[in-house]
C-alpha cells in the first residue's frame, strides 16, 4: 500500500491547504511524480488555477501513518489498476470501508477513483466501476490516467481539487435526486434577499443585480430570456409574470449540480457568506471594522407600522427570530402595539449599542453588504475618537447617549422609560408582566439635532456594579408619595456619582399625587442646590395624552454637554431649553454615522455608544418595506 499528497498554491476564495490523498494497492501503482502542473480550465474564479504536485514515491506505511494521512486528507484518490480485478475489488472490500472508519458519517471525505495502466488495455473499467460510484455517494468522480504516458493527470487532479473546494455532499443527496435541506435553506435566504420588491420573483433587474454581485458581469437579454426559456420547459410554476420564482430558482441551481457545475451554486453560497457546512461563515458575520463613512441615502415615509405578520416574513432570512416580545415594550408601537419605522431603527440602534457583534451578525443575515455592494457589514461603522476629547472640545459625534434610571423598586422607573415612548399610564397597565422590559429608546430633538436617548432600567441594590455607573447621565427618581424613597437617591449618589463628571439629574415621579416629606436631612430642593444640580423635575405619566418630553430633553441635553452640568452652569439655563427646542427645530440633523470610539474598541465591557448613518437606516428601511409590501 502506499500513500502520497499534493498541495496547491493558496488562493484567497479557497481553502488555504488542499490535501490530495493517493491511496492503492502495490501493483495499482500510482502516477509518475515527474508531471506537469494540473490545471483547471473551467473554474470559476471562486477557485483560481491551482499547481497540484504528488510527492516521490515512499515506502508501503503502517496503519498508523495510513490513518493519520486520512484524517488529515481533504479529498482521497483510489488507485486501481484498469487491468488488475483483484485491485478493483480491494476498492469495496479494503480501501472504502477503511476510510469510512476514519471519517464520521455525516461528513464523508470526497473519494475520486482512478484507473491507472489505461496505456495497457484497449477497453475501458468504466462498465465495472459505475455499480460501485452507485453505490457509494461520497465518490465524486471516476477517472482513468496512465502514470507512464501522463495521459489524463492534470484532469485527475483537476477533479481532485474541485470535489474539495466545490464538494457535491453538502448540496446534493444523490439517492433522492434532490438538493439537501440546508442548501435549500441557504439559497432560499439568497432568493429573498435578492427579491429586492419582495413580490416572490427576480425580475429581470433583480437577476443581473445578482448575477453582477456573484459573477461580476451582467446577463443579456436573450441569456436572461434563455435561462427562464428552461426552467419553464422543466416546471411549470419555476416562471411568473417574466420572473424566476423560488422554486425556479432552486431549480436552476438543482440542474446545476446535476450537471457538475457545481462551482456556480458554491460561487453564489460563498457570495452570500457560507462556508462548506453550509453556516455563514465568522468573517461574514462578524468582520472586522473598517473605518468608512455611509453614502446619505434617506427615506421619507415614517408612518408604516409591522405587524407580527410582517416582522416574521422580515426576519425569515435569520435562522431565528431575533426580537423577544420585551422589544414592543422597548421602542415606539402605534396604538396597536405594531412596531413603527422610528421603533425599527431604534431596536436596531440599541441592539448596536449593546452588542455591536451581534448588529453585524443581524446585518450579516439581512444581506447588508450584498445590497449595498461593500465588501462587509463592517463599513457601517465608523470608528470616532475618544469621549475625553469630546470633553475637552464642549462638542461630541455621537447621537446615542445612555441614561441610566435609578431608584427603589415601586418608585416609578418603568413609568419613566415608558414615557420615552409616549405611553401614559393607561397603556402601561396593559403591559404583561413578561414582556416588560428594562430598556426604551427613541430619539430626541435638541438644540435641533435628533438625537437617540437610551434608558436603562438599573435594578435596586446596596451598591452598584461598575457596568450600572457608565452612562452618559444619570436619572435618580422618588416616589413623591413614600417617605423613604429620596434617601436611596441621595445614597446612591454619594457613593457612586458626587465626585464622578456624569451629570445627574433627579426627577420626583408620580408628581399628580399628594406629596409627603421625605425622611432625609434635608429636602430634594436643598440637596440638588447643594450639590450643584437642577432642581427635582416633577414628572408624571399619569396624562391624558402622551407624557410630557421635559426630562428626556433635558437628560439628552446633559449627556451632550456635561462639562457644563458638571460646573453647575446648567441648571441656570435650563428653563431656557423647550424654548431654544421650538425655536431650532426646523433644522433636523440627518447626516450621522455609526460610530464606535476607539477606547470602546479596547475596552472589555464594550458598550458601544452608538447611532446608525444614512445607508444603513435606507437598508434597514427597505428591509421593513418589503415586509410591508408583501402583506398589503
Amino acid at each position: 500500500m502506499r500513500a502520497g499528497r499534493a498541495r496547491p498554491r493558496r488562493a484567497s476564495d479557497m481553502k488555504k491547504d488542499v490535501r490530495i490523498l493517493l491511496v492503492g494497492e502495490r501493483e495499482s501503482a500510482r502516477p509518475a511524480p515527474a508531471m506537469p502542473p494540473a490545471s483547471a480550465p473551467s473554474l470559476s474564479a471562486l477557485a483560481a488555477p491551482t499547481s497540484a504536485l504528488p510527492k516521490p514515491p515512499e515506502a508501503e506505511q503502517s496503519d498508523e501513518q495510513l490513518h493519520q494521512e486520512i484524517s488529515q486528507a481533504n479529498v482521497i484518490c483510489i488507485v486501481y489498476a484498469v487491468n488488475n480485478k483483484h485491485s478493483i475489488d480491494k476498492v469495496t472490500s479494503r480501501w472504502i470501508p477503511l476510510i469510512n472508519e476514519r471519517t464520521d458519517k455525516d461528513s464523508r471525505l470526497p473519494l475520486i477513483l482512478v484507473g491507472n495502466k489505461s496505456d495497457l488495455v484497449e477497453y475501458s473499467s468504466m462498465e465495472t466501476i459505475l455499480p460501485i460510484m452507485n453505490q457509494y455517494t461520497e465518490i465524486e468522480t471516476c477517472v482513468e490516467c496512465s502514470a507512464k504516458n501522463l495521459k489524463n493527470i492534470s484532469e485527475l487532479f483537476y477533479y481532485a481539487q474541485k470535489a474539495v473546494l466545490h464538494p457535491t455532499g453538502p448540496l446534493y443527496c444523490p439517492e433522492e435526486k434532490e438538493m439537501k435541506p440546508a442548501c435549500i435553506k441557504a439559497l432560499t435566504r439568497i432568493f429573498k434577499i435578492s427579491d429586492q420588491d419582495n413580490d416572490g420573483t427576480l425580475n429581470d433587474a433583480e437577476l443581473n443585480f445578482f448575477q453582477r454581485i456573484c459573477f461580476n458581469t451582467p446577463l443579456a437579454p436573450q441569456a436572461l430570456e434563455d435561462v427562464k426559456n428552461v426552467v419553464r420547459k422543466h416546471i411549470s410554476d419555476g416562471v411568473a409574470d417574466s420572473g424566476l420564482t423560488l422554486r425556479g430558482f432552486l431549480f436552476l441551481h438543482t440542474l446545476f449540480i446535476q450537471r457538475g457545475r457545481h462551482e456556480t451554486t458554491w460561487t453564489v453560497l460563498r457570495r452570500f457568506g457560507y462556508d462548506d457546512d453550509l453556516d455563514l461563515t465568522p468573517e461574514y458575520l462578524f468582520p472586522l471594522y473598517l473605518n468608512a463613512m455611509l453614502l446619505p441615502v434617506y427615506l421619507q415615509d415614517r408612518d408604516c407600522a409591522l405587524s407580527p405578520d410582517e416582522l416574521k416574513d422580515l426576519f425569515k432570512v435569520f435562522p431565528y427570530i431575533p426580537w423577544g416580545p420585551d422589544v414592543n415594550n422597548t421602542v415606539c408601537t402605534n396604538e396597536r402595539g405594531w412596531i413603527t419605522y422610528q421603533g425599527f431603527l431604534s431596536q436596531w440602534t440599541l441592539t448596536t449599542y449593546l452588542d455591536v457583534q451581534r448588529c453585524l451578525e443581524y446585518l450579516g443575515y439581512l444581506g447588508y453588504s450584498i445590497l449595498t455592494e461593500q465588501e462587509s457589514q463592517a463599513s457601517a461603522i465608523t470608528i470616532t475618537r475618544d469621549k475625553k476629547i469630546d470633553l475637552q472640545k464642549k462638542q461630541t459625534q455621537r447621537n446615542v447617549f445612555r441614561c441610566n434610571v435609578i431608584g427603589m423598586k415601586g418608585c416609578g422607573k418603568s413609568g419613566v422609560l415608558q414615557a420615552l415612548l409616549g405611553r401614559n399610564l393607561m397603556r402601561q397597565k396593559k403591559i404583561r408582566d413578561d414582556h416588560k422590559s428594562y430598556y426604551a429608546i427613541n430619539t430626541v430633538y435638541v438644540y435641533g439635532q435628533e438625537k437617540y436617548l437610551l434608558l436603562h432600567d438599573v435594578t435596586e441594590s446596596e451598591f452598584l456594579t461598575e457596568a450600572e455607573i457608565i452612562c452618559d447621565v444619570v436619572c435618580l427618581v422618588y416616589d413623591v408619595t413614600n417617605p423613604k424613597s429620596f434617601e436611596y437617591c441621595a445614597r446612591i449618589f454619594k457613593q457612586h456619582f458626587m465626585d464622578s463628571r456624569i451629570p445627574c439629574l433627579i426627577v420626583a415621579a408620580k408628581s399628580d399625587l399628594h406629596e409627603v416629606k421625605q425622611e432625609y436631612s434635608i429636602s430634594p430642593t436643598d440637596f440638588c442646590r447643594k450639590h450643584k444640580m437642577p432642581p427635582p423635575q416633577a414628572f408624571t405619566c399619569n396624562t391624558a395624552d402622551a407624557p410630557s418630553k421635559d426630562i428626556f430633553v433635558k437628560l439628552t441635553t446633559m449627556a451632550m454637554y456635561p462639562e457644563d452640568h458638571y460646573r453647575g452652569r446648567l441648571s441656570r439655563d435650563m428653563g431656557n431649553t423647550d424654548r431654544i427646542e421650538n425655536l431650532r427645530k426646523i433644522w433636523v440633523f440627518l447626516k450621522t454615522a455609526l460610530h464606535v470610539t476607539q477606547a470602546d474598541l479596547k475596552s472589555s465591557t464594550f458598550w458601544l455608544r452608538a447611532s446608525f448613518g444614512a445607508t444603513v437606516f435606507a437598508v434597514l428601511g427597505f428591509a421593513m418595506y418589503k415586509a410591508l409590501l408583501k402583506q398589503r
